[in-house]
């Protein structure tokens, strides 16, 4: 089976930054795209410009993963989209949040928090630790691995608490920070995996593409989608599965709908 991706891309640093237009003249979402293809995996791209942000209801019906980069333009994101993709992640569809998504629409309505954590831009080093090794997203990889110069995020990170913490970062300035976190959302598998700042060459990293590789296969869900993600259908009395008799006051006649 051909897991099919999405790389979505804001696209907007590429356009104003020459540093980011020569590390990544295909765009950042070009350069995962084409990372991530391996056996087993096809990618294809979309961007905030696009209409529909690329994301429309048939493309997201044919996508197993969609993969989330955003930085500068979090607010340009349409709501109605932002609605769209967390319908599909509860249908099952998998979501892989990279670096600066952790502050982008989507992932906030999923976790229902703030998202927020501290950060420097210092082209410092970050040490990344595998804390689960024989977690799926970590296969292949050392007990840790080192990028030379990154944006650094660090704690206190306002998320929920996760299902698995896959890495930790350390600093060079000396913070340090959960930089792989995955989550369950409906029949969706959500990963959030902190590296990827725009102007180091970041996703050109073996390590870190391994991680994005595995972390495709990790949320794939093989299953059908679930239909009808947001139904909340009323069951009448007389079709329960075990026989029933009405008491006290109805508000609302069998099969009626009402507010819960």
């Amino acid at each position: 089976m051909v897991i099919r991706t999405v790389v979505w891309g804001e696209n907007v640093h590429e356009q104003t930054s020459q540093v980011v237009a020569d590390l990544y003249p295909d765009g950042m979402h070009g350069a995962i795209a084409a990372s991530v293809q391996s056996a087993g995996i096809s990618a294809t791209t979309a961007t905030l410009q696009e209409p529909e942000h690329g994301l429309s209801e048939d493309r997201l019906t044919q996508t197993d993963v969609l993969l989330w980069w955003g930085h500068a333009a979090h607010g340009d994101v349409d709501d109605a989209i932002v609605e769209r993709v967390a319908r599909h992640v509860h249908a099952g569809m998998g979501l892989i949040l990279l670096h600066s998504a952790h502050f982008a629409k989507i992932f906030k309505r999923l976790m229902g928090t703030p998202c927020n954590l501290t950060w420097r831009e210092a082209g410092e080093r970050e040490r990344l630790w595998v804390t689960s090794r024989n977690h799926p997203i970590a296969v292949g990889l050392p007990d840790h691995f080192e990028l030379e110069n990154e944006e650094m995020y660090g704690e206190p990170f306002g998320v929920p608490e996760p299902l698995e913490t896959v890495f930790i970062s350390w600093f060079q300035g000396g913070e340090v920070f959960r930089s792989g976190l995955t989550y369950k959302r409906g029949a969706g598998n959500i990963f959030y995996f902190r590296p990827g700042h725009e102007t180091y060459p970041t996703y050109y990293d073996t390590n870190v593409q391994q991680v994005l590789r595995n972390a495709i296969h990790w949320a794939h869900n093989p299953a059908p989608r679930v239909l009808d993600v947001d139904a909340a259908p009323n069951v009448p009395t007389h079709q329960a599965l075990e026989p029933l008799t009405q008491k006290g006051a109805r508000p609302h006649k069998d099969g009626e709908a009402g507010l819960r």
